[in-house]
């Protein structure tokens, strides 16, 4: 159902201005479907999303029962440490990227049709919780906040504040959100009046604490195992993710989503986690299907071009990550579209680095 896009050839050369290819996945229809699938896609709303339910399906019938197993009374203790690893491998190395965009597009644009409302509470009440996804927090804070405020001051995980090549500054980032995260974001919702989203917030985080508590006098090992180990892996990666996608920041300009965003293009981390990978254009259109990121980002390269957008291309998040932290800036340039027409490596380098400052207080207060 998806393949790759495709576009003309170019390297970070002098002058070169155009879009490498890409093989990022794109809609294709298809002429027949299985009576399964014509099931489900008389549910949902878009047939794109299709792949979807078969993602679902496969957590629901193989990683939720794993972890349901360690319940069993009088579980050898042999078993549940063969449980423990299978369950936690399955859940970190095979589903957690997928389900974890998969939630994050199905939050954007509701997934099933109103007859089948309920079922658009599946993903955040009965399967996010064992990913360690708190109920409905994830929505509340992405697309009520984060979107809303574009990373900057009055965005709660705004990166603005910190160095953005520097360990120590991601941990104190990490930290901050971890341990004020929940505060900071309910106060947020009430200085806008968006009770809704207050409730929504309090009331997904403690019912999962409550449920973990509870599950601790049952059998504490395996919740360990099943809720409160990926509930903190998850709240890293998602930090992880977001101070990545908004480590470069034009000082002259941090709401433009052309310069406080980056795009990682021509990875499998695009077909594994449905184009996550287009930061930019989901910034700039935040309920654009995952299917329409390549066409969108040749659509408009004039406009990544003018601003000076930064596409990196064969690499994901987490090494741009990684590079950042080891401030391996060639390493970056070497994976840098030069859609912004750089004469040299040295000028995109001086660009990504001017983009990583800090801003002060007096900057911050000035775009607050």
């Amino acid at each position: 159902m998806a393949q790759p896009a495709t576009a003309s050839a170019s390297p970070l050369t002098a002058g070169a201005s155009r879009l490498p290819q890409l093989h990022d996945p794109v809609f294709v229809p298809r002429d027949t479907y299985s009576a399964l699938d014509r099931w489900f896609l008389s549910m949902i709303r878009d047939e794109r999303d299709l792949p979807f339910v078969h993602l679902t399906l496969k957590i629901t019938f193989i990683m939720i029962p794993l972890g349901l197993a360690m319940y069993i009374p009088g579980i050898p203790g042999w078993l549940m440490a063969v449980l423990a690893v299978a369950y936690l491998y399955i859940n970190n190395f095979v589903f957690k990227g997928p389900f974890g965009l998969m939630l994050h597009c199905t939050s954007h644009r509701k997934w099933f049709k109103k007859d089948y409302e309920l079922l658009n509470h599946y993903l955040p009440w009965i399967v996010g919780p064992f990913f360690g996804q708190t109920p409905e927090t994830y929505a509340s804070h992405h697309v009520g906040m984060h979107h809303a405020e574009n990373n900057l001051p009055e965005d709660e995980s705004s990166t603005m504040k910190y160095q953005r090549d520097s360990f120590s500054d991601w941990l104190r980032y990490f930290g901050d959100f971890l341990f004020m995260g929940l505060y900071r974001t309910v106060l947020y919702f009430r200085r806008k009046n968006r009770p809704t989203l207050v409730r929504k917030m309090v009331r997904g985080e403690v019912l999962f604490f409550v449920l973990c508590v509870a599950l601790c006098f049952v059998n504490w090992q395996a919740t360990l195992y099943v809720f409160i180990l990926p509930f903190l892996i998850s709240r890293f990666i998602m930090m992880l993710g977001n101070f990545t996608q908004h480590a470069f920041i034009d000082h002259s300009d941090p709401g433009n989503h052309y310069k406080n965003s980056i795009t990682c293009i021509n990875h499998k981390y695009n077909h594994k986690c449905w184009n996550d990978g287009y930061h930019i254009s989901h910034h700039i259109r935040p309920t654009l299907h995952w299917t329409e990121h390549p066409n969108h980002l040749r659509k408009h390269e004039a406009e990544y071009a003018r601003n000076r957008a930064l596409v990196f291309e064969g690499v994901d998040f987490l090494v741009v990550f990684i590079w950042l932290m080891n401030k391996r800036y060639e390493k970056l340039a070497d994976h840098l579209v030069n859609l912004g027409g750089w004469e040299t490596r040295e000028e995109a380098i001086a660009l990504m680095k001017e983009r990583t400052r800090r801003f002060n207080p007096q900057e911050i207060q000035a775009f607050a």
